[in-house]
């Protein structure tokens, strides 16, 4: 039988907390141990009814689970995965976007002997984007749609004097490479950070992003051009009502993605 994993999580927000909930409840080869978050008096009340009451700890103390998985505001993703990649830890980021960036942290983590898993997110089709990518591909293009109020405060928006809550019609309002989109919308684009690490890399990979006020749902298309295939695959996502800004499946994607680290049968790619 395979050991226990121990698991850590950076912050419980919109993310965060539903993740803790559901290892709490009992998932068979992973054991919540600690979690960090900003407000500690919020976050005591919000583990008070758990099971099993993980350690309210520090951002470094997180590292010293087996995994570690990044559900904070970007702003602090370097410091924690700079923890648990020199403690040679499983890193599990959900704000992908802020990685791209960062890809000497790949470096490093090949020397510590740590790993960095992706999970797929709010996205879909990874798998098929990871196995054109093994021969050529032509192109990659990602298309998101999101109500106007869940792109507030991008910094894109901010630098180019973009007031989405005026907006009345659907307007593209970027487009850009994934290497670009991550700085400009840190918070939105995980979903084509992803897709650029899983095809062919974020300079290549193409973006558009819409603030649409036709839609209910975070919404995204992916179009790929490769010599095995031609992808068109289309996403709708729920918002997440502590955060629009992200969907409700991208919490049930990262718990997918920790129990294929101990799966007996592990499907996909």
């Amino acid at each position: 039988m395979a050991r226990e994993l121990t698991v850590a999580i950076a912050g419980l927000g919109a993310i965060g907390l539903h993740l803790a909930r559901a290892l709490d409840a009992g998932v068979e080869g992973l054991r919540l141990v600690s979690v960090a978050a900003r407000d500690q008096d919020k976050a005591r009340a919000n583990l008070a009814g758990f099971r099993n009451p993980p350690a309210l700890v520090s951002l470094a103390e997180l590292a010293q689970a087996d995994v570690v998985v990044e559900a904070a505001p970007a702003a602090i993703f370097e410091q924690v995965a700079v923890a648990a990649i020199e403690a040679g830890r499983i890193f599990v980021p959900s704000s992908v976007g802020a990685l791209l960036p960062r890809m000497h942290l790949v470096a490093r983590a090949r020397e510590t002997g740590a790993r960095i898993i992706v999970p797929t997110g709010a996205l879909l089709g990874l798998d098929a984007v990871r196995a054109a990518a093994e021969g050529e591909v032509a192109s990659v293009t990602i298309e998101t749609r999101k109500p106007p109020r869940g792109l507030v405060g991008a910094p894109y928006l901010d630098q180019h004097g973009i007031d989405v809550a005026a907006i009345t019609t659907p307007t593209l309002i970027f487009e850009g490479n994934a290497f670009d989109a991550a700085q400009g919308f840190p918070a939105n684009v995980n979903v084509a950070a992803a897709l650029a690490l899983a095809g062919i890399g974020p300079e290549r990979t193409t973006v558009k992003i819409w603030a649409d006020t036709t839609v209910t749902r975070n919404t995204h298309t992916i179009r790929v051009e490769a010599a095995s295939a031609r992808l068109t695959m289309t996403i709708e996502n729920v918002p997440s009502e502590e955060n629009p800004r992200t969907g409700k499946i991208t919490p049930l994607s990262i718990l997918a993605c920790l129990r294929g680290l101990t799966s007996t049968l592990k499907v996909g790619s």
